[in-house]
């Protein structure tokens, strides 16, 4: 679950993604992630080679538990990393 802020900043959180191999796995990932309470805009940039990127903004801080699980319901695949930028 989120945890909701009081100062209205948009935050940008960077996923490391494992196992994309195509435009369905970058639809579904985007969906799952898209479907995150406070969730604003999804971007996924796909590596067939290796981690596959995906950019979250959400006014909220959305926990790495609620992006893992948003990840694992998309399909096979790995949130690897996550990076956060400061508001």
């Amino acid at each position: 679950m989120a945890d909701f802020t009081a100062d209205g900043v948009d935050r940008t959180t960077t996923l490391r993604i494992s196992g994309l191999t195509c435009g369905h796995c970058v639809a579904h990932v985007t969906e799952e992630l898209e479907a995150i309470e406070g969730v604003k805009n999804v971007s996924v940039i796909l590596n067939k080679g290796g981690q596959s990127t995906a950019t979250v903004v959400s006014d909220v801080v959305v926990d790495d538990a609620s992006l893992a699980a948003a990840i694992a319901e998309a399909g096979d695949y790995t949130l690897d990393a996550v990076e956060r930028d400061r508001p």
